[in-house]
């Protein structure tokens, strides 16, 4: 058994999260030796939690065409790892999902990213995982923790988040598409 078989069993275990356990719903998360960058996001949608797999979604498209990779590299190489907040579907709010659980992040992700020796990037998307991992180090707002994301290289990059909700931000922050995204690109390039 692997260190991170052995976490999930011990996440499984927990009884923060028995609901999902007597479920038989798995932690969704992945994690390798390997891994060279490491993809911190909210928790799991509806969708990602029925089919087992992570940014399996019209978000997880757009996230890939951002990285300039394939769904099938995306999916298959160990070198990117992949934490939610929550490693598992919160629920439907009134509109989106349910944050993820206060306090799951920070009980897990430090054991398993200190298991990941090679690990050179977090990708952090989306305001809870940049307040979970910038902490006072964020600007007033996730555009300004954005705009300035050089400040927090090359440990953090901080995106928003990929989600077709977000059009009406991408359209008012065109720099982020001329600017971040292509050092997104160079960063995926250079680590796989």
């Amino acid at each position: 058994m692997t260190i991170f078989e052995e976490i999930t069993q011990e996440i499984m275990a927990d009884p923060m999260n028995e609901l999902y356990t007597n479920r038989a719903v798995p932690p969704l998360f992945k994690a390798s030796k390997e891994a060279h960058i490491a993809i911190v996001g909210q928790a799991p949608g509806r969708k990602a939690e029925e089919t087992n797999m992570f940014w399996n979604d019209a978000s997880g498209d757009r996230l890939r065409d951002w990285m300039g990779i394939s769904r099938e590299l995306f999916y298959s190489t160990d070198k990117i790892a992949h934490l939610p907040m929550d490693f598992y579907y919160p629920g439907k709010a009134k509109s989106g999902d349910v944050p993820p659980r206060k306090g799951f992040a920070e009980k897990w992700h430090s054991r398993i990213l200190k298991e990941m020796p090679d690990l050179e990037t977090i990708i952090l998307i989306g305001s809870y995982a940049q307040k979970c991992y910038l902490g006072q180090r964020r600007e007033k707002n996730l555009t300004e923790t954005v705009r300035n994301y050089q400040q927090y290289a090359p440990e953090y990059l901080p995106l928003v988040h990929p989600s077709p909700l977000n059009y009406g931000w991408l359209k008012r922050n065109p720099w982020f598409e001329t600017d971040v995204v292509p050092e997104l690109r160079k960063l995926v390039e250079k680590e796989l």
